[in-house]
């Protein structure tokens, strides 16, 4: 009976210890864009059953993320659209790549397989500034000899919230056309034409996407992948027609230079014959000098800790790991956090 009483006692320490450790870890709040969201709340799961300690990262847009960061509400902000040297000079922030991705453009045409129509810059552009209205128009007709078009309406499925993914897409098509680039513009936030319909976050046009017969609309790989969605094949600058995979992702940062301030080299519309012409990295900010030395040690530890153990979970998931000699470079880059 003693015996079944210490047994009983010892169970509620250790619960009492557990609870107690638990209640010690450090815990840290992000937030901002959706692109990356997948892979840091996979990172976060592991990294908790690793450690103990908790990561909790809202995917709100990366215009929010940087509002939060700036305005010190959260312990990281996540962000598509890298800042500039002076901005974060300004802001007293830290940035940092985390993983790669690429823009994918989804589409929602009857009788149309995934990775069989074939867009290039300029059409595209014309198509999202609503130039081109339906399917059998000429300039996708042109580009699609043999594949059947049907007469459909075209909804551009675009993010009505302030987002890197925008940021990136935008900056592209403007780089294809002076038409997109004065009336569409290139930002976090654009003009979308009429045609259109907003959704919020990725997964917000991918729902639009995947309910609107005719319409087509851009998100990262991992959501097209995880919805099953059917994609175009985009010319790239060398001239061949390319579908987003993990290796195009990597052929466009090939040769790519991280050692520029904010560690935001350009990765649009590369030259490498296998290039996704659409490819970006995902970025964290964080403070220089935080307020709380354990928050800010939680964010290097979280983000060193996946950068170290969490390749494999963001290529599971569609991501693009940073190359060695980058993690090599985040880990100095981030030694600026104190």
């Amino acid at each position: 009976m003693n015996t079944h009483r210490t047994l009983r006692k010892l169970s509620v320490l250790i619960a009492c210890l557990s609870l107690t450790l638990s209640a010690l870890a450090a815990d840290i709040t992000g937030a901002g864009a959706t692109f990356p969201y997948a892979v840091y709340t996979k990172w976060a799961e592991a990294y908790q059953m690793a450690t103990r300690n908790r990561v909790n990262y809202q995917g709100i847009g990366s215009s929010g993320g940087v509002k939060q960061i700036k305005a010190r509400t959260v312990d990281f902000g996540g962000t598509d659209a890298p800042l500039s040297e002076s901005d974060l000079d300004a802001a007293g922030l830290v940035q940092v790549p985390t993983v790669m991705g690429g823009v994918t453009l989804v589409i929602n045409v009857p009788g149309i397989e995934s990775g069989k129509l074939k867009l290039d810059g300029p059409t595209l552009a014309d198509l999202f500034r609503g130039a081109i209205r339906r399917w059998n128009d000429p300039a996708i007709v042109n580009l699609n000899p043999g594949l059947k078009l049907p007469d459909l309406a075209i909804t551009v499925a675009f993010r009505s919230d302030g987002s890197g993914t925008t940021f990136v897409f935008s900056n592209y098509l403007a780089r294809q056309s002076a038409s997109f680039k004065n009336e569409v513009g290139a930002g976090n936030t654009v003009n979308w034409p009429a045609n259109g319909v907003g959704g919020k976050g990725n997964p917000g046009v991918a729902a639009n996407v995947q309910k609107i017969a005719g319409a087509i609309g851009y998100v990262d790989i991992a959501d097209a992948t995880k919805n099953k969605m059917n994609f175009v094949a985009l010319k790239n600058k060398s001239g061949q027609y390319i579908v987003p995979t993990q290796n195009a992702v990597e052929a466009a940062a090939a040769g790519a230079n991280f050692k520029v301030r904010g560690m935001a080299p350009d990765l649009l519309d590369q030259a490498h014959k296998d290039a996704w012409p659409i490819t970006s990295a995902t970025y964290i900010l964080a403070y220089e000098k935080g307020a709380d030395a354990a928050k800010q040690k939680g964010v290097v530890d979280f983000f060193g800790w996946a950068l170290n153990n969490g390749q494999k979970m963001a290529e599971d998931l569609g991501f693009v790991p940073l190359p060695a000699s980058v993690v090599k470079m985040v880990e100095a880059e981030m030694k600026n956090i104190k």
